[in-house]
């Protein structure tokens, strides 16, 4: 039975259809309000998940602090920024560099938790750092013209951004890691760190800094963010932890990590522009990159 080898791939195709779904309300709501009220949709879907599945009883109050802070850094400060460049670089060139989350989570595993570097995981991290730079440089033709394709401000600034939003996403999954070693239920570890982030991007969103530049209400960008959220968190992760269940760990992540790839054809299809030849090399590289890296 391919069950879980189905599921894993099926995480990745939720998270690649998130991208195309997140690329229009973000640049309308702007990074911070898009990312409130995903997450608040998402919150809503695992109470009541975390309620009629009575995973709450598990509540473990030693590993509330721990989540909640993966929370802040993870979702809160690193989705936050990754939706901002979103806005600057479109969902094709934001997805293959938030990739770098995985290299930099080995790398933080190594400094902080005491986990070994191999050589070949040494190759993975080099060839996701190679492919991520030739699917940036490399990824467009002259020729495309679609708004998702354009960069707006300095490149530089929106690659800092990403590489920022990676690596607070790997930090955020090496604090979240020892309480899940833990035993601690994943759907209630998720609807804390979800939760607390959803809760401080509300806050802040009505400051007044917030309110001046509150965006012109569309049903529409509120639908598409809210099917953003239920893909990507809801069912895509649910999917991916299914898939950790029963299936083997470097075979279930490696095909979880296809997201960079699998995305160009449905971009592809959206905008009727192929993607160029360097967009395929550097995202065929960077998943190459990530499978060894897994498989150590």
């Amino acid at each position: 039975m391919l069950v879980y080898e189905f599921a894993a791939f099926g995480a990745a195709v939720c998270w690649a259809l998130a991208g195309l779904f997140s690329a229009k309300p973000a640049r309308h709501f702007g990074a911070m309000r898009f990312n409130s009220l995903k997450l608040i949709s998402v919150s809503l879907v695992l109470l009541v998940e975390v309620l009629v599945t009575g995973s709450w009883r598990q509540l473990d109050i030693n590993g509330a602090f721990p989540l909640l802070l993966s929370g802040l850094i993870g979702i809160f400060a690193g989705d936050t920024i990754l939706y901002s460049v979103l806005i600057r670089l479109g969902p094709r060139r934001t997805g293959v560099l938030f990739a770098m989350n995985a290299p930099m989570s080995a790398v933080l595993g190594w400094a902080l938790l005491g986990e070994t570097i191999s050589p070949v995981a040494l190759t993975g991290i080099a060839l996701v750092t190679i492919g991520v730079v030739i699917a940036i440089l490399y990824g467009k033709r002259s020729s495309q013209q679609h708004p998702w394709e354009a960069i707006q401000g300095p490149l530089w600034i929106a690659i800092g951004l990403g590489l920022l939003a990676a690596l607070a996403q790997a930090a955020g999954s090496i604090l979240a890691r020892p309480v899940m070693q833990g035993g601690m239920d994943p759907v209630l570890a998720s609807l804390f760190r979800v939760g607390v982030s959803a809760a401080c991007l509300t806050v802040i969103s009505q400051l007044p800094f917030a309110a001046r530049s509150r965006p012109r209400f569309s049903w529409q960008s509120v639908a598409m963010t809210a099917c953003s959220g239920l893909l990507s968190m809801a069912l895509g992760m649910t999917l991916l932890l299914f898939a950790l269940s029963g299936g083997n760990v470097g075979i279930v992540s490696t095909l979880s990590a296809t997201t960079p790839v699998l995305v160009l054809p449905m971009i592809w299809a959206v905008t009727r522009e192929r993607p160029a030849f360097g967009a395929w090399i550097g995202a065929g590289t960077v998943f190459m990159g990530m499978a060894v890296i897994f498989a150590t």
